[in-house]
């Protein structure tokens, strides 16, 4: 079989060719199963709407920002369909008397936590109904009325279905650290797009680090001409974004992170900093130790001019101070710093700590601002309309809410670590079995994926976000009991394509920096090697090697995904076969067929590997692969003739695949589990 053709068996293998969107396994889907997230309630009718170009959509009345979205919307239809519709440019006042599509709304909202995002849904034969109490509401269903379309033999329709749907959550975020390496404008609005997409609502934009600071600050100009690189969003980009963003339906959230973290803050004004300068810009990972000085009075006249600025600049009710990881050593370390503590009988760091927050809490009140930060703020003096985002453990959330604290869960979605969707998908904010009181879990207002950019770069950036974070958001959308981690993974593919539409790069990105791995040449080989390929869990990497600001982020690793679909297929597919005791003949052949593309893939790749020296250090997880391949193959010989094996194999089997799981390149190799399982079997 020819090398290419075997790789479009392995695509078809693995669930991955789709029409429009609704076909899975070669078998068509209906589209009211695909959504996601999933609604709170639905009920399917008999009949159909059918699209044809006199599809036409009125609004009761022109909501500016819902008008826009409406125009989106039916350009993304009249792209998806090829049809010649006649409201691309959507004007409420050219809208018909006798249109198909009717949107009816009652108020526009005002984008801060807590707005009305209920809508209703209603599909029949002749007719679409919307109805929703805000614009928000509306345009949050304008997105399960695109994820209906679907297709037959006689043309583009939408199931007839009634849709009450809201949000499970009120809260709902993504944040992208743009300090680590900065993501260019143009990378948050296609994921501000994304976001919108399944319903999310809350963009933290982490703006300050010890490797960057990114808003130009008029009041003290220094911060962004001395602790970015010259990489910043000037305050009309930013207004722009959050024009965008808003726009959506999404609240933006800067996060100005103190006392530590800083060190971009103080390279431009070291007077501010615990311990004498000069500072200059981190270009390393970690917990560095440039803190501010909560000593001195400069610090606080500093920070209420510059919040001043920023809380005109940011129109959300919150600002995120961070919080986190100070290790206190310029504090332990500074004599004045030690003589103010005694003075004011602090007994410990985490006191001085909670004094500074304190006065930064007086800041942000002045400016009509409230305070959110990491769990390490959390003190009995903070008021309890701040909110604390739980990032070490569900522990602190719980406790913050017993304590009647609002809280946030980002921990067991640090989507950065490299975690398969499931993982994110099982973990609730508030399971079945919390320990909280009906009263208490309303403090419990959501949760926010983060994205940390230590490892990710503007062009790889989206691949590690989506499509993860679809999971991560109907988590937060739908009832805690939507937890089908199989049909997860069916409609988050589905979902896949359709981000694409909105300009996110983690579907093409992947092949062309393959393309860039063999110097432009043929990447069938190489694409079969890492579609089963994953970079290494958690934060291993950082201790494997090195890394820096300036490491290039375009070798194997940054180019393979999360959650490997190829991989997961097979590993789902041979745990089915064995299932069947090894007796199911068509699924045994497809296995052969994926194994023996494996095994034979090195032969292929070998010549590519020797022209391109940036993969020479993936050479010896190619061989693996192929050595594993051959193994599961000689499995599945003996599993269908009902024959064990003997002890020689099993013992040079063993110490192949024992070295397979050793990381190569910073990859591991995510089909040995399924490889195992049939060597099991021969046992």
């Amino acid at each position: 079989m020819d090398i290419k053709l075997k790789h479009v068996y392995l695509l078809l293998f693995s669930g991955m060719l789709f029409l429009n969107g609704n076909y899975l396994y070669g078998k068509k889907m209906n589209s009211y199963k695909n959504l996601m997230p999933v609604p709170a309630k639905m009920s399917v009718s008999e009949g159909c709407f059918r699209l044809d170009s006199s599809f036409a959509v009125s609004v009761n009345r022109s909501y500016p920002r819902l008008d826009r979205a409406v125009g989106r919307t039916i350009q993304r239809l009249a792209g998806r369909t090829g049809l010649f519709l006649p409201q691309s440019f959507f004007n409420v006042q050219e809208s018909q008397d006798s249109v198909n599509f009717k949107i009816s709304v009652s108020d526009t909202a005002k984008i801060r936590f807590g707005i009305n995002e209920t809508y209703r849904l209603t599909v029949t034969d002749n007719q679409i109904l919307l109805t929703a109490v805000t614009d928000i509401g509306a345009i949050r269903g304008l997105e399960t009325f695109l994820q209906l379309l679907d297709s037959d033999e006689k043309g583009y329709f939408f199931p007839a279905v009634q849709i009450t749907d809201a949000p499970r959550f009120p809260w709902r975020g993504l944040l992208i650290d743009a300090c680590r390496h900065f993501m260019p404008p143009e990378v948050i609005k296609r994921n501000l797009d994304g976001m919108a997409a399944v319903k999310m609502n809350v963009l933290h934009w982490h703006l300050s680090e010890d490797q960057g600071f990114r808003v130009e600050c008029k009041t003290f100009p220094k911060l962004h001409q001395k602790g970015s690189d010259g990489l910043y969003y000037t305050q009309t980009q930013i207004k722009e974004i959050i024009r965008y963003a808003n726009d959506r339906g999404i609240r933006v959230i800067p996060e100005f992170d103190l006392p530590g973290h800083a060190t971009s803050w103080l390279a431009a004004y070291p007077k501010l900093a615990s311990a004498p300068g000069p500072y200059h810009i981190e270009r390393g990972w970690g917990v560095k130790d440039p803190v501010f000085n909560p000593a001195s009075e400069q610090t606080y006249t500093f920070l209420d001019a510059f919040f001043k600025e920023m809380s005109a600049l940011f129109n959300d009710d919150y600002i995120h101070i961070g919080g986190d990881e100070n290790n206190g050593k310029q504090w332990d370390a500074n004599p004045e710093i030690q003589k103010f503590m005694k003075s004011k009988g602090f007994k410990d760091n985490h006191a001085l700590q909670n004094y500074f927050n304190e006065q930064l809490l007086a800041i942000l009140t002045r400016y009509h601002k409230k305070m959110i930060g990491w769990d390490e703020i959390l003190h009995e003096n903070m008021p309890k309309d701040i909110v604390l985002q739980s990032w070490r453990g569900k522990e602190a959330m719980i406790k913050a809410a017993q304590r009647g604290y609002r809280s946030l869960l980002s921990n067991g979605y640090y989507i950065d670590l490299i975690q398969p969707a499931f993982v994110h998908y099982l973990n609730d904010p508030l399971p079945e079995d919390s320990p909280l009181t009906a009263e208490q879990k309303k403090s419990i207002l959501g949760g926010e994926a983060t994205m940390w950019s230590e490892l990710v770069s503007a062009e790889n950036i989206d691949s590690r976000i989506w499509p993860r974070t679809a999971a991560i958001a109907e988590r937060f959308w739908s009832p805690v009991s939507v937890r089908d981690v199989d049909d997860m993974y069916r409609r988050l593919e589905i979902l896949s394509f359709h981000l694409e539409e909105l300009g996110l790069s983690h579907k093409k990105n992947y092949e062309m920096m393959l393309r860039r791995l063999t110097g432009g040449g043929d990447i069938t080989a190489l694409k079969t090697l890492v579609d089963v390929l994953e970079p290494i869990k958690n934060y291993t990497r950082h201790r494997q090697r090195k890394l820096y600001s300036y490491t290039p982020l375009t070798r194997v690793v940054d180019a393979a995904r999360p959650d490997a679909a190829v991989a997961r297929n097979f590993r789902k597919r041979v745990a089915a076969f064995l299932k069947t005791g090894g007796k199911n003949h068509k699924m045994g052949a497809e296995l052969e067929t994926a194994l023996t593309v494996w095994k034979n893939n090195y032969k292929c790749l070998e010549p590519i590997i020797a022209a391109s020296p940036v993969l020479w250090e993936i050479e010896p997880m190619a061989q693996n692969v192929s050595r594993c391949a051959e193994i599961g193959l000689e499995a599945l010989k003996r599993i269908r003739k009902g024959e064990k094996a003997d002890a020689v194999w099993l013992n040079k089997s063993a110490n192949i695949i024992q070295n397979a799981k050793k990381p190569c390149a910073q990859t591991e190799l995510m089909i040995l589990p399924a490889i195992e399982a049939l060597r099991e079997q021969v046992r």
